[in-house]
């Protein structure tokens, strides 16, 4: 089993990628529609990420295209990704998003999982060597930076599901932007709000994981989290309180990687999802730890076991196709 992203799979997961961003349909939108003027086709409301199923899994299909080109640029598909983004990421096609957000309706469009993977993929944008994609898209990233800095003041409380409506998750990819781009003043915001919603959680007992469709466990994202947005000693503080019984493997369910019946179930492919960003979050947060750490071990041990039972079905049917390869890069890059 692959243990890091190498060219070979970087080629695989780019060759999906490159199939499905502009597909468009099969398509589930999000949109709320103000009048029969706005039945429009995905196309016509989105004018880039109208492909990949839905809204957000185009954006994140863009985000790892980006960043297999700037670790592997000789691939053969980094010609087919550098046409892409010649084509799509032009500011015509980014004044229709820009558009489209403009609505009244569109202000909670994709909150807040979309936000962050708009913000993570201008981010990766902004490190390639030709920036021209990071500023052509820069419109639609201020609208979600925007977007961030006026909804996180009044989100009294955060939300703790393991699905796009995770706040922690957003919370991170965020602050990927904030540190890339020198965004002090929303980097400031973000590491706020991670410790009012969180900086008290103690002894979680991740009781509630998996649900029948999570795709993140509430648990283990929060604590990436906090190990991105905290400083080193607080969050080693933090993290000790926060899952305590680690060293014996508790809260067992967090070890176990979750079974999933049927690919060709929306939402029961989620799970696989779920062993991925899993595997993300236990190797980050292992790599945190001081290499003489027993817990380093387990939590690395607990990576490859969920790493391995979900790596191999990342292609296939297209339910899970369409974004999976997303989160085998985070995992095998954490």
């Amino acid at each position: 089993m692959a243990n890091a992203l190498t060219a070979e799979i970087a080629q695989q997961f780019a060759t999906i990628a490159l199939g499905h961003v502009r597909r468009e349909y099969p398509n589930k939108p999000a949109n709320a529609f103000a009048g029969p003027e706005d039945a429009r086709t995905p196309s016509q409301l989105h004018p880039i990420f109208h492909g990949s199923l839905d809204w957000h899994s185009c954006v994140h299909g863009y985000w790892m295209m980006g960043y297999i080109l700037r670790k592997f640029p000789e691939i053969a598909a980094a010609e087919n990704i550098r046409a892409l983004f010649d084509e799509m990421l032009v500011p015509d096609k980014v004044a229709g998003e820009c558009a489209y957000m403009a609505a009244p309706l569109a202000r909670g469009f994709e909150r807040p999982y979309g936000w962050g993977w708009l913000l993570k993929l201008s981010a990766e944008l902004c490190l390639l060597y030709d920036r021209r994609w990071f500023d052509n898209l820069k419109p639609l990233s201020d609208v979600f930076a925007g977007r961030f800095t006026d909804f996180l003041p009044v989100a009294t409380y955060p939300v703790r599901v393991g699905t796009h409506f995770n706040t922690a998750f957003a919370l991170r990819l965020a602050a990927d932007y904030a540190e890339t781009v020198g965004d002090a003043a929303l980097g400031k915001l973000l590491h706020q709000t991670a410790i009012r919603w969180y900086g008290g959680d103690e002894v979680c007992p991740a009781w509630g994981e998996p649900s029948g469709d999570d795709f993140l466990s509430s648990t283990l994202i929060e604590a990436e989290c906090m190990r991105r947005l905290m400083p080193e000693y607080a969050f080693m503080r933090w993290f000790d309180r926060f899952l305590p019984e680690i060293g014996v493997e508790k809260p067992a369910t967090l070890f176990s990687p979750a079974s999933v019946s049927n690919r060709s179930d929306g939402k029961i492919a989620h799970l696989d999802g779920l062993n991925l960003s899993r595997a993300w979050c236990w190797r980050s947060l292992a790599k945190a730890l001081p290499g003489a750490d027993p817990r380093r071990s387990i939590m690395e041990r607990a990576a490859r076991d969920h790493l391995a039972s979900a790596l191999a079905h990342v292609q296939g049917d297209y339910m899970g196709e369409h974004w999976l390869a997303s989160f085998a890069v985070l995992a095998l890059e954490a």
